[in-house]
């Protein structure tokens, strides 16, 4: 077994070196359809990242009359905290709304001078209420409208951060998915250059596999040296695609955190390296292999 592998491994070194044009255009196609591959996983893991933070913004706002009973709101505050679908609820009184207002506008003499003139607290008492899911929003303001007492809400205010969610959800779904489509593009062509690849070296070594065939060479050895050889492009293609990662992370990353923030691309990369080369690996080496055996298969017949 060591000598037949061995032997399969120096062979299928061989084979790599005579076809040195072909195996480098398997290569490239190869690092292209990685390259698209890690991309997605990172576009992934940074969408996703942006979609939670963007989440976590969103609530349901109620805003009372000025009339309304406090004792009411406190009601109706702890009949939304037993809702399964709430996550946290928070009351705003209107001195709370009117000392925050205040302080928002404490640079803006006119702003001030106005409520003073005004001499009673124009704002009104509010909650916020934040849902376990967003999916949850349409069920909680259908409960406000419905268990409310009559003439105490002023108006139910759903964050516009809903629709920029939803757009933004839309607009990654269909990057996502024209990624998908173009890995599986280049992978398919890295596919077909290195059949072809494996299928000239097959050619060009006929003679020499008849005559292996003829002295009762096993099927492993003639098959090892092309299996060896996919197998070499997958691993090349895998080490050169994650060398050129890693400059790239550091130019695109400080940009990347202008639009994103709460996702650090540079720390991502490190900390997820092993889990990109190895998937990266799976896919460049299955091309190659599998690749491999089906021209074996259809010009060996062994």
């Amino acid at each position: 077994m060591v000598i037949l592998l061995s032997r399969v491994i120096k062979y299928g070194i061989q084979n790599f070196w005579r076809n040195g044009l072909l195996s480098s255009a398997t290569i490239v196609v190869m690092i292209l359809a990685l390259t698209v591959f890690s991309s997605l996983i990172i576009f992934g893991s940074a969408a996703n990242t942006t979609i939670s933070s963007l989440q976590e913004k969103i609530d349901v706002s109620v805003y009372f009359k000025t009339s309304a009973d406090e004792g009411q709101i406190l009601a109706l505050k702890s009949s939304l905290e037993e809702l399964e679908e709430v996550r946290a609820v928070e009351y705003i009184s209107r001195d709370q709304a009117l000392e925050s207002f205040k302080e928002k506008h404490k640079d803006d003499p006119a702003v001030i001078q106005s409520l003073d003139e005004l001499g009673d607290n124009p704002l009104s008492a509010s909650i916020n209420v934040r849902a376990k899911d967003p999916k949850y929003y349409a069920d909680i303001s259908s409960f406000l409208e419905s268990e409310a007492p009559a003439g105490l809400i002023d108006k139910i205010n759903f964050s516009e951060n809903q629709v920029v969610i939803e757009r933004l959800s839309k607009i990654v779904n269909t990057l996502r998915m024209g990624g998908i489509i173009l890995a599986v593009v280049l992978a398919l062509i890295a596919f077909l250059i290195a059949f072809n690849t494996i299928r000239l070296a097959i050619f060009s070594n006929r003679e020499s596999i008849e005559i292996m065939r003829l002295v009762g060479a096993s099927n492993s050895l003639i098959r090892g040296p092309y299996i060896v050889e996919g197998i070499i492009h997958g691993l090349i293609a895998s080490l050169i695609t994650t060398i050129l990662f890693i400059p790239l992370v550091y130019i695109l990353g400080p940009y990347l955190k202008i639009l994103v923030p709460e996702f650090g691309l540079v720390s991502y990369f490190w900390s997820h390296i092993f889990v990109l080369l190895g998937g990266q690996i799976l896919i460049s080496g299955g091309i190659g292999i599998f690749s491999s055996l089906i021209a074996m298969r259809k010009h060996l017949k062994v």
